[in-house]
Protein backbone atom coordinates (compact mmCIF):
# COMPACT_ATOMS: atom_id res chain seq x y z
CA UNK A 1 0.00 0.00 0.00
CA UNK A 2 1.15 3.55 -0.72
CA UNK A 3 0.84 5.50 2.51
CA UNK A 4 -1.42 8.56 2.41
CA UNK A 5 1.08 11.40 2.55
CA UNK A 6 1.13 14.68 4.37
CA UNK A 7 1.99 17.67 2.22
CA UNK A 8 5.72 17.89 1.55
CA UNK A 9 7.83 20.93 0.81
CA UNK A 10 10.17 21.02 -2.15
CA UNK A 11 13.45 19.31 -1.21
CA UNK A 12 15.56 22.35 -2.13
CA UNK A 13 13.33 24.51 0.09
CA UNK A 14 13.77 22.07 2.98
CA UNK A 15 17.57 22.19 2.60
CA UNK A 16 17.54 25.98 2.60
CA UNK A 17 15.45 26.03 5.78
CA UNK A 18 17.77 23.53 7.46
CA UNK A 19 20.79 25.67 6.61
CA UNK A 20 19.01 28.73 8.00
CA UNK A 21 18.25 26.91 11.24
CA UNK A 22 21.78 25.61 11.71
CA UNK A 23 23.28 29.04 10.93
CA UNK A 24 21.35 30.61 13.82
CA UNK A 25 21.21 27.78 16.35
CA UNK A 26 23.89 26.02 18.37
CA UNK A 27 24.18 25.08 22.03
CA UNK A 28 27.54 23.88 23.28
CA UNK A 29 27.00 20.94 25.69
CA UNK A 30 30.00 22.09 27.74
CA UNK A 31 28.06 25.23 28.69
CA UNK A 32 25.68 22.98 30.62
CA UNK A 33 28.43 21.90 32.98
CA UNK A 34 29.66 25.47 33.49
CA UNK A 35 26.14 26.62 34.40
CA UNK A 36 25.39 23.49 36.47
CA UNK A 37 22.49 22.63 34.20
CA UNK A 38 21.16 19.12 34.83
CA UNK A 39 20.90 17.82 31.27
CA UNK A 40 18.36 15.03 31.04
CA UNK A 41 17.43 15.91 34.64
CA UNK A 42 20.57 14.00 35.69
CA UNK A 43 23.18 15.02 38.24
CA UNK A 44 26.88 15.03 37.40
CA UNK A 45 27.31 11.60 39.02
CA UNK A 46 24.58 10.12 36.79
CA UNK A 47 21.88 9.97 39.45
CA UNK A 48 18.48 11.45 38.72
CA UNK A 49 17.45 14.89 39.92
CA UNK A 50 14.83 14.53 42.66
CA UNK A 51 11.60 15.93 41.22
CA UNK A 52 8.92 14.41 43.44
CA UNK A 53 7.83 11.82 45.98
CA UNK A 54 6.13 8.48 45.37
CA UNK A 55 4.84 5.50 47.33
CA UNK A 56 4.40 3.33 44.24
CA UNK A 57 7.73 1.83 43.16
CA UNK A 58 11.48 2.20 43.50
CA UNK A 59 14.35 1.14 41.27
CA UNK A 60 17.60 0.77 43.26
CA UNK A 61 21.02 0.30 41.72
CA UNK A 62 23.36 2.06 44.12
CA UNK A 63 23.65 3.50 47.61
CA UNK A 64 25.22 6.69 48.91
CA UNK A 65 28.51 6.52 50.77
CA UNK A 66 29.50 8.65 53.74
CA UNK A 67 30.80 11.39 51.44
CA UNK A 68 27.79 11.25 49.12
CA UNK A 69 29.51 9.13 46.49
CA UNK A 70 27.55 6.45 44.57
CA UNK A 71 28.38 2.88 45.57
CA UNK A 72 27.14 0.28 43.04
CA UNK A 73 24.82 -2.44 44.37
CA UNK A 74 22.85 -5.34 42.94
CA UNK A 75 19.65 -4.00 41.41
CA UNK A 76 16.31 -4.11 43.21
CA UNK A 77 12.85 -3.26 41.89
CA UNK A 78 10.35 -2.63 44.66
CA UNK A 79 6.57 -2.45 44.19
CA UNK A 80 4.88 -0.88 47.23
CA UNK A 81 7.65 -2.17 49.47
CA UNK A 82 7.72 -5.70 48.00
CA UNK A 83 10.68 -6.93 45.95
CA UNK A 84 9.66 -7.96 42.41
CA UNK A 85 11.69 -11.14 42.89
CA UNK A 86 9.48 -12.06 45.86
CA UNK A 87 6.36 -11.56 43.74
CA UNK A 88 7.66 -13.63 40.83
CA UNK A 89 8.83 -16.41 43.15
CA UNK A 90 5.31 -16.52 44.64
CA UNK A 91 3.81 -16.75 41.14
CA UNK A 92 6.09 -19.69 40.37
CA UNK A 93 5.69 -21.46 43.71
CA UNK A 94 1.90 -21.08 43.84
CA UNK A 95 1.55 -21.59 40.05
CA UNK A 96 -0.68 -18.52 39.73
CA UNK A 97 -1.00 -15.72 37.21
CA UNK A 98 -0.09 -12.64 39.23
CA UNK A 99 -0.14 -9.69 36.85
CA UNK A 100 -3.64 -8.72 37.96
CA UNK A 101 -2.51 -8.91 41.58
CA UNK A 102 0.41 -6.66 40.65
CA UNK A 103 -1.96 -4.13 39.05
CA UNK A 104 -4.00 -3.99 42.27
CA UNK A 105 -0.85 -3.64 44.36
CA UNK A 106 0.44 -0.72 42.27
CA UNK A 107 -2.88 1.09 42.04
CA UNK A 108 -4.20 0.64 45.57
CA UNK A 109 -1.11 0.15 47.71
CA UNK A 110 -1.41 -3.33 49.23
CA UNK A 111 -1.85 -6.95 48.18
CA UNK A 112 -5.50 -7.91 47.65
CA UNK A 113 -7.12 -10.67 49.65
CA UNK A 114 -8.69 -13.57 47.77
CA UNK A 115 -12.14 -11.96 47.56
CA UNK A 116 -10.76 -8.60 46.39
CA UNK A 117 -8.60 -10.31 43.75
CA UNK A 118 -11.48 -12.40 42.40
CA UNK A 119 -13.71 -9.34 42.12
CA UNK A 120 -10.94 -7.31 40.47
CA UNK A 121 -10.17 -10.02 37.90
CA UNK A 122 -13.87 -10.28 37.11
CA UNK A 123 -14.04 -6.50 36.74
CA UNK A 124 -11.17 -6.52 34.22
CA UNK A 125 -12.85 -9.33 32.28
CA UNK A 126 -16.12 -7.38 32.08
CA UNK A 127 -14.39 -4.31 30.69
CA UNK A 128 -12.20 -5.84 27.97
CA UNK A 129 -14.64 -5.06 25.16
CA UNK A 130 -14.40 -1.67 23.49
CA UNK A 131 -17.45 0.63 23.23
CA UNK A 132 -19.90 -0.20 20.42
CA UNK A 133 -18.55 1.00 17.09
CA UNK A 134 -15.21 2.11 18.54
CA UNK A 135 -13.06 -0.51 16.80
CA UNK A 136 -14.69 0.01 13.42
CA UNK A 137 -14.60 3.82 13.56
CA UNK A 138 -11.51 4.71 15.56
CA UNK A 139 -9.15 1.84 14.73
CA UNK A 140 -10.15 0.04 11.53
CA UNK A 141 -11.38 3.27 9.94
CA UNK A 142 -8.06 5.05 10.55
CA UNK A 143 -5.26 2.46 10.27
CA UNK A 144 -1.66 3.13 11.24
CA UNK A 145 1.55 1.32 10.22
CA UNK A 146 2.75 1.65 13.83
CA UNK A 147 0.81 -0.14 16.60
CA UNK A 148 2.02 2.17 19.39
CA UNK A 149 0.84 5.18 17.40
CA UNK A 150 -2.59 3.60 16.93
CA UNK A 151 -2.86 2.62 20.60
CA UNK A 152 -2.09 6.17 21.69
CA UNK A 153 -4.68 7.55 19.29
CA UNK A 154 -7.19 4.96 20.51
CA UNK A 155 -6.66 5.92 24.15
CA UNK A 156 -7.07 9.58 23.24
CA UNK A 157 -10.23 8.75 21.26
CA UNK A 158 -11.81 7.16 24.35
CA UNK A 159 -12.36 10.73 25.54
CA UNK A 160 -15.22 11.03 23.03
CA UNK A 161 -16.96 7.99 24.53
CA UNK A 162 -16.80 9.15 28.16
CA UNK A 163 -19.37 11.67 29.37
CA UNK A 164 -17.21 12.30 32.45
CA UNK A 165 -13.91 12.53 30.58
CA UNK A 166 -12.88 15.79 32.29
CA UNK A 167 -13.78 14.68 35.81
CA UNK A 168 -10.51 14.45 37.79
CA UNK A 169 -12.00 13.10 41.02
CA UNK A 170 -10.32 10.00 42.41
CA UNK A 171 -13.52 8.01 41.89
CA UNK A 172 -13.61 8.85 38.19
CA UNK A 173 -9.87 8.35 37.61
CA UNK A 174 -10.13 4.86 39.16
CA UNK A 175 -13.06 4.06 36.86
CA UNK A 176 -11.15 5.30 33.80
CA UNK A 177 -7.98 3.49 34.87
CA UNK A 178 -9.65 0.10 35.25
CA UNK A 179 -11.26 0.55 31.84
CA UNK A 180 -7.92 1.38 30.23
CA UNK A 181 -6.00 -1.47 31.90
CA UNK A 182 -8.72 -3.87 30.70
CA UNK A 183 -9.16 -2.46 27.21
CA UNK A 184 -5.64 -1.64 26.08
CA UNK A 185 -4.88 -5.29 25.07
CA UNK A 186 -8.03 -5.23 22.91
CA UNK A 187 -6.90 -1.96 21.32
CA UNK A 188 -3.55 -3.56 20.52
CA UNK A 189 -5.10 -6.59 18.83
CA UNK A 190 -7.46 -4.51 16.69
CA UNK A 191 -4.62 -2.15 15.72
CA UNK A 192 -2.38 -5.11 14.83
CA UNK A 193 -4.96 -6.93 12.74
CA UNK A 194 -5.89 -3.74 10.90
CA UNK A 195 -2.24 -2.98 10.20
CA UNK A 196 -1.70 -6.51 8.82
CA UNK A 197 -4.73 -6.20 6.55
CA UNK A 198 -4.15 -2.68 5.23
CA UNK A 199 -0.37 -2.55 4.94
CA UNK A 200 0.56 -6.22 4.47
CA UNK A 201 -2.55 -7.44 2.60
CA UNK A 202 -3.16 -10.26 5.06
CA UNK A 203 -6.42 -11.65 6.38
CA UNK A 204 -7.78 -10.15 9.60
CA UNK A 205 -9.10 -12.37 12.37
CA UNK A 206 -10.69 -11.36 15.65
CA UNK A 207 -11.52 -13.52 18.68
CA UNK A 208 -13.92 -12.65 21.44
CA UNK A 209 -12.45 -12.66 24.98
CA UNK A 210 -12.69 -16.01 26.76
CA UNK A 211 -14.20 -15.84 30.26
CA UNK A 212 -11.90 -16.75 33.13
CA UNK A 213 -8.62 -15.94 31.41
CA UNK A 214 -5.78 -13.92 32.92
CA UNK A 215 -4.44 -10.94 30.98
CA UNK A 216 -1.52 -13.04 29.69
CA UNK A 217 -3.87 -15.80 28.52
CA UNK A 218 -6.21 -13.22 26.98
CA UNK A 219 -3.36 -11.69 24.93
CA UNK A 220 -2.19 -15.06 23.58
CA UNK A 221 -5.74 -16.27 22.94
CA UNK A 222 -6.78 -13.19 20.96
CA UNK A 223 -3.43 -12.84 19.18
CA UNK A 224 -3.08 -16.39 17.85
CA UNK A 225 -5.32 -17.51 15.03
CA UNK A 226 -5.79 -20.95 16.63
CA UNK A 227 -6.17 -19.48 20.15
CA UNK A 228 -3.94 -22.33 21.40
CA UNK A 229 -1.20 -21.76 23.97
CA UNK A 230 0.45 -23.73 26.74
CA UNK A 231 0.28 -22.95 30.42
CA UNK A 232 4.06 -22.49 30.43
CA UNK A 233 3.86 -19.91 27.62
CA UNK A 234 1.16 -17.92 29.41
CA UNK A 235 3.11 -18.01 32.68
CA UNK A 236 6.22 -16.62 30.93
CA UNK A 237 4.18 -13.79 29.42
CA UNK A 238 2.60 -13.13 32.83
CA UNK A 239 6.12 -12.78 34.26
CA UNK A 240 7.00 -10.26 31.55
CA UNK A 241 3.90 -8.22 32.35
CA UNK A 242 4.76 -8.23 36.05
CA UNK A 243 8.33 -6.99 35.65
CA UNK A 244 7.29 -4.31 33.13
CA UNK A 245 4.35 -2.99 35.17
CA UNK A 246 6.22 -0.05 36.72
CA UNK A 247 9.66 1.40 37.29
CA UNK A 248 9.19 4.32 39.64
CA UNK A 249 8.20 7.91 38.91
CA UNK A 250 11.44 8.93 37.21
CA UNK A 251 11.31 6.76 34.10
CA UNK A 252 10.49 8.80 31.00
CA UNK A 253 6.93 7.60 30.35
CA UNK A 254 5.82 7.74 34.00
CA UNK A 255 7.33 11.20 34.33
CA UNK A 256 5.56 12.25 31.13
CA UNK A 257 2.32 10.94 32.60
CA UNK A 258 2.92 12.92 35.80
CA UNK A 259 3.91 16.11 33.96
CA UNK A 260 0.72 15.98 31.88
CA UNK A 261 -1.41 15.03 34.90
CA UNK A 262 0.01 17.96 36.87
CA UNK A 263 -1.69 20.38 34.47
CA UNK A 264 -5.14 19.17 35.54
CA UNK A 265 -5.98 17.61 32.18
CA UNK A 266 -7.93 14.38 31.58
CA UNK A 267 -6.83 10.77 32.07
CA UNK A 268 -6.88 9.90 28.36
CA UNK A 269 -4.48 12.73 27.49
CA UNK A 270 -2.07 11.70 30.26
CA UNK A 271 -1.98 8.01 29.33
CA UNK A 272 -1.74 8.75 25.60
CA UNK A 273 1.27 10.96 26.36
CA UNK A 274 2.90 8.15 28.32
CA UNK A 275 2.32 5.77 25.41
CA UNK A 276 4.06 7.96 22.84
CA UNK A 277 6.94 8.43 25.28
CA UNK A 278 7.35 4.66 25.63
CA UNK A 279 7.36 4.31 21.84
CA UNK A 280 10.84 5.85 21.55
CA UNK A 281 13.83 3.54 20.91
CA UNK A 282 15.66 5.04 23.92
CA UNK A 283 12.80 3.87 26.15
CA UNK A 284 10.33 1.05 25.43
CA UNK A 285 11.31 0.59 21.79
CA UNK A 286 14.78 -0.68 22.67
CA UNK A 287 13.75 -4.37 22.72
CA UNK A 288 13.21 -4.24 18.94
CA UNK A 289 16.72 -2.80 18.51
CA UNK A 290 18.10 -5.68 20.58
CA UNK A 291 16.58 -8.29 18.29
CA UNK A 292 17.93 -6.59 15.16
CA UNK A 293 21.35 -6.39 16.79
CA UNK A 294 21.17 -10.08 17.69
CA UNK A 295 20.24 -11.05 14.13
CA UNK A 296 23.18 -9.05 12.79
CA UNK A 297 25.60 -10.74 15.18
CA UNK A 298 24.29 -14.19 14.25
CA UNK A 299 24.91 -13.36 10.59
CA UNK A 300 28.39 -11.93 11.01
CA UNK A 301 30.05 -13.89 13.80
CA UNK A 302 31.44 -17.23 12.65
CA UNK A 303 30.94 -18.94 16.01
CA UNK A 304 28.63 -17.16 18.46
CA UNK A 305 29.53 -19.70 21.14
CA UNK A 306 33.12 -18.41 21.13
CA UNK A 307 33.50 -15.66 23.78
CA UNK A 308 36.50 -14.12 22.01
CA UNK A 309 34.61 -13.65 18.73
CA UNK A 310 31.55 -12.25 20.48
CA UNK A 311 33.59 -9.76 22.51
CA UNK A 312 35.49 -8.60 19.45
CA UNK A 313 32.22 -7.92 17.66
CA UNK A 314 30.89 -5.99 20.66
CA UNK A 315 34.03 -3.85 20.51
CA UNK A 316 33.35 -3.21 16.82
CA UNK A 317 29.84 -2.04 17.71
CA UNK A 318 31.28 0.35 20.30
CA UNK A 319 33.76 1.66 17.71
CA UNK A 320 30.87 2.22 15.24
CA UNK A 321 32.24 -0.14 12.60
CA UNK A 322 29.43 -2.62 13.26
CA UNK A 323 25.88 -2.37 14.48
CA UNK A 324 23.74 0.58 13.41
CA UNK A 325 26.56 3.12 13.62
CA UNK A 326 25.46 4.69 16.90
CA UNK A 327 28.13 2.99 19.02
CA UNK A 328 25.38 1.57 21.26
CA UNK A 329 25.11 -2.02 22.43
CA UNK A 330 21.35 -2.29 22.81
CA UNK A 331 20.14 -4.08 25.91
CA UNK A 332 23.19 -3.06 27.93
CA UNK A 333 23.42 -0.15 30.37
CA UNK A 334 20.87 1.62 32.52
CA UNK A 335 20.34 5.01 34.15
CA UNK A 336 19.83 3.51 37.62
CA UNK A 337 21.09 -0.08 37.70
CA UNK A 338 24.82 -0.70 37.99
CA UNK A 339 25.76 -4.28 38.89
CA UNK A 340 22.50 -5.86 37.70
CA UNK A 341 18.99 -5.12 36.47
CA UNK A 342 16.68 -7.39 38.50
CA UNK A 343 14.22 -7.60 35.60
CA UNK A 344 16.93 -8.86 33.26
CA UNK A 345 18.08 -11.37 35.88
CA UNK A 346 14.53 -12.72 36.23
CA UNK A 347 13.82 -12.92 32.50
CA UNK A 348 17.18 -14.57 31.81
CA UNK A 349 16.49 -17.20 34.45
CA UNK A 350 12.93 -17.99 33.43
CA UNK A 351 13.37 -17.83 29.64
CA UNK A 352 16.03 -20.54 29.37
CA UNK A 353 13.85 -23.64 29.42
CA UNK A 354 11.34 -22.42 26.85
CA UNK A 355 14.08 -20.91 24.65
CA UNK A 356 15.68 -24.31 24.18
CA UNK A 357 12.32 -26.07 23.85
CA UNK A 358 11.26 -23.69 21.06
CA UNK A 359 14.56 -23.85 19.16
CA UNK A 360 16.02 -20.51 20.26
CA UNK A 361 18.93 -21.88 22.26
CA UNK A 362 21.55 -20.24 20.02
CA UNK A 363 19.95 -16.81 20.40
CA UNK A 364 19.58 -17.29 24.15
CA UNK A 365 23.25 -18.25 24.58
CA UNK A 366 24.34 -15.22 22.54
CA UNK A 367 22.29 -12.85 24.69
CA UNK A 368 23.76 -14.36 27.85
CA UNK A 369 27.23 -13.90 26.38
CA UNK A 370 26.46 -10.24 25.53
CA UNK A 371 25.31 -9.70 29.11
CA UNK A 372 28.51 -11.23 30.48
CA UNK A 373 31.03 -9.76 28.00
CA UNK A 374 29.70 -6.26 27.34
CA UNK A 375 31.22 -4.80 30.55
CA UNK A 376 34.67 -6.05 29.48
CA UNK A 377 34.20 -4.65 25.97
CA UNK A 378 33.24 -1.25 27.39
CA UNK A 379 36.28 -1.20 29.66
CA UNK A 380 38.67 -2.15 26.83
CA UNK A 381 37.23 0.33 24.29
CA UNK A 382 36.12 3.23 26.47
CA UNK A 383 38.60 2.80 29.31
CA UNK A 384 35.80 3.22 31.81
CA UNK A 385 35.55 1.22 35.01
CA UNK A 386 31.98 2.34 35.66
CA UNK A 387 29.81 -0.73 36.28
CA UNK A 388 27.50 -1.60 33.42
CA UNK A 389 24.95 -4.40 33.21
CA UNK A 390 22.39 -5.97 30.93
CA UNK A 391 18.97 -4.33 31.11
CA UNK A 392 15.48 -5.74 30.73
CA UNK A 393 15.39 -5.14 26.96
CA UNK A 394 18.19 -7.64 26.33
CA UNK A 395 15.91 -10.60 27.09
CA UNK A 396 12.33 -9.32 26.70
CA UNK A 397 12.43 -9.25 22.90
CA UNK A 398 13.65 -12.85 22.74
CA UNK A 399 10.87 -13.95 25.09
CA UNK A 400 8.26 -12.36 22.84
CA UNK A 401 9.91 -14.06 19.86
CA UNK A 402 9.84 -17.41 21.70
CA UNK A 403 6.11 -16.87 22.24
CA UNK A 404 5.61 -16.34 18.51
CA UNK A 405 4.82 -12.65 18.94
CA UNK A 406 5.78 -10.43 16.02
CA UNK A 407 8.24 -7.59 16.46
CA UNK A 408 5.51 -5.01 15.87
CA UNK A 409 4.01 -5.98 19.24
CA UNK A 410 7.13 -6.02 21.43
CA UNK A 411 6.72 -2.45 22.67
CA UNK A 412 2.88 -2.53 22.69
CA UNK A 413 2.95 -5.48 25.12
CA UNK A 414 5.38 -3.49 27.27
CA UNK A 415 2.76 -0.70 27.17
CA UNK A 416 -0.04 -3.06 28.23
CA UNK A 417 1.95 -3.91 31.34
CA UNK A 418 3.10 -0.36 32.07
CA UNK A 419 -0.44 1.07 31.79
CA UNK A 420 -0.99 -0.16 35.36
CA UNK A 421 1.94 1.90 36.63
CA UNK A 422 0.92 4.95 34.61
CA UNK A 423 -2.56 4.88 36.11
CA UNK A 424 -1.11 4.54 39.62
CA UNK A 425 1.22 7.50 39.06
CA UNK A 426 -1.60 9.63 37.67
CA UNK A 427 -3.74 8.91 40.73
CA UNK A 428 -0.87 9.82 43.05
CA UNK A 429 0.02 13.00 41.12
CA UNK A 430 -3.54 14.31 41.02
CA UNK A 431 -4.34 13.39 44.64
CA UNK A 432 -1.18 14.54 46.41
CA UNK A 433 1.07 16.77 44.31
CA UNK A 434 -1.36 19.51 43.31
CA UNK A 435 1.34 21.61 41.65
CA UNK A 436 2.12 21.95 37.97
CA UNK A 437 5.55 20.57 37.06
CA UNK A 438 7.56 23.43 35.60
CA UNK A 439 11.38 23.11 35.52
CA UNK A 440 13.53 25.98 34.23
CA UNK A 441 15.70 26.24 31.12
CA UNK A 442 18.65 28.66 31.10
CA UNK A 443 18.54 31.07 28.17
CA UNK A 444 21.97 31.15 26.47
CA UNK A 445 21.06 33.09 23.33
CA UNK A 446 22.38 36.53 22.44
CA UNK A 447 20.65 39.83 23.02
CA UNK A 448 19.62 41.26 19.65
CA UNK A 449 18.34 44.57 18.35
CA UNK A 450 15.27 44.72 16.21
CA UNK A 451 16.12 45.57 12.58
CA UNK A 452 13.34 46.97 10.36
CA UNK A 453 12.51 44.61 7.55
CA UNK A 454 13.77 46.94 4.82
CA UNK A 455 17.22 47.07 6.43
CA UNK A 456 17.81 43.35 6.97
Amino acid sequence: MIYPEVAKLNQDEILRLCREYRRNNFIDPEVSEALDVKRGLRNADGSGVLAGLTNIADARGYRRGENGELIPTEGKLIYRGIDIETLTEAALKEDRFMFEETVWLLMFGSLPDRRQLERFCHLLEEHRDLPDGFAETMIMGAPSPDIMNKMARSVLAMYSYDEKAEDTSLENIINQSINLVAQIPTMMIYAYQTKRHVYEHKTMYFHFPTPGQSTAEHILSTYRITQDFTHEEAKLLDLCLMVHADHGGGNNSAFTDRVISSTGTDTYSAIAGALVSLKGPKHGGANRKVMRQTEEMLRNIENTDDPKQVKEYLKKILCRVAGDGTGLIYGVGHAVYTLSDPRAVLLRRHAEKLAYAKGYGKEYRLLCMIADLAPEAFMEVKGTKKPICANVDLFSGLIFKILGIEEDLFTPIFAIARCAGWCAHRMEEVEFSNRIIRPAYKYVGNESDYIPIDKR
